[in-house]
């Protein structure tokens, strides 16, 4: 698949979903097999301000490519600033954040409450595009509610308005992250534009992603949550689309090597202390479902140190062989 020049091998996309999907876990996704990362959203005037922690948030690997930078904001003259500052960073495409329904975001303007204001989206849109070198994607929902669906609309918008590719959450904002996914609503956004198309939600394996693919003819799968304490996700769609076959996953004492190495990477890139507080969500998704391990739940969310984060992690695999015997 093609975003303007930008080549994508493959089928399966990492979601950029905020104090998740920072530098190291986007190149654990690409090592397990993510054709295509995205960063954290990225506030536009955020980046005006010169923010710091919103600067940071900027930062790509040479791991990880392509890869998106994602920017939010409802102003088009500082999206295309923002989108412009974004370039030194050399990101393959620049996205644009019209679908995130976090309260937070909507209040600023920003997320998926553009989505009320067509027009606008057309204007950012078309201000990014004549400011950057490099494709510009937009990612949506649904609509704004189940009274004002209209994602066919707002992509057709941002396809005549130079977007190179559309993403789709199958919810409207309101509906947040239930219930399931409409499947309908992405092929009908597939069926409104040129460009291609990324399916978004509920692609928790292969399945999902084979029959998200085959029902609405979109061009790639984005996949999100489920990805969580779960990055070995992209190997077992992968291994299902190109052969249909089971994958078998990382057993308890693989996991908890990645959960191990995959901190490791958060702390040598944040420093330890802030580091461990960071990835104290990572550590809960990943002994989440390993038997006897909710024991080990409270203790996983105040660890402080990389060692005691190994001490933990060989206690539960103590525990797991002393219960399984």
């Amino acid at each position: 698949m093609k975003i303007g020049n930008v080549e994508i091998n493959g089928s399966v996309a990492l979601a950029p979903m905020a104090g998740v999907a920072d530098k190291t876990f986007r190149e654990l996704c690409v090592k397990f097999g993510a054709s295509y990362v995205i960063s954290e959203m990225v506030s536009s005037r955020g980046i005006s301000f010169s923010n710091e922690k919103t600067i940071n948030l900027l930062q790509l690997s040479e791991n990880e490519h392509p890869c998106a930078i994602q920017i939010f904001g409802d102003n088009p003259e500082i999206m295309a600033r923002a989108a412009t500052f974004a370039l030194k960073y050399k990101p393959d495409i620049i996205d644009i954040n019209m679908g995130c329904p976090a309260p937070k975001v909507n209040k600023s303007g920003g997320g998926s409450v553009l989505m009320k204001t067509p027009e606008l989206c057309g204007k950012i849109v078309n201000a990014v595009k004549k400011a950057v070198n490099v494709p510009v994607t937009v990612k949506i929902r649904k609509g704004w509610d189940e009274n004002s669906i209209n994602a066919p609309l707002i992509a057709k918008i941002c396809e005549d308005s130079g977007a190179d590719a559309i993403t789709i959450h199958g919810r409207t904002r309101e509906q947040m992250y239930k219930p399931n996914v409409d499947i309908n609503i992405i092929e009908k956004v597939k069926n409104s534009v040129k460009i291609p198309v990324i399916g978004n939600g509920d692609i928790s394996c292969g399945l999902d992603a084979y029959n998200m693919l085959n029902k609405t003819g979109c061009d790639m799968v984005m996949v999100g949550r489920a990805a969580l304490g779960n990055p070995w996700i992209f190997s077992e769609i992968n291994q299902f689309l190109n052969s249909a076959i089971s994958y078998k996953e990382p057993n308890i004492k693989e996991k908890l090597k990645i959960m191990l190495s995959h901190v490791n990477s958060i702390c040598k890139n944040d420093g330890e202390k802030h580091g461990m507080i960071k990835a104290r969500r990572h550590i809960t998704f990943y002994i989440k479902g390993i038997p006897g391990a909710a024991a080990f739940r409270n203790r996983a969310c105040k660890v402080e140190t990389f060692a005691q984060l190994q001490s933990l992690s060989d206690e539960i695999l103590t525990t797991f062989y002393k219960n399984n015997k």
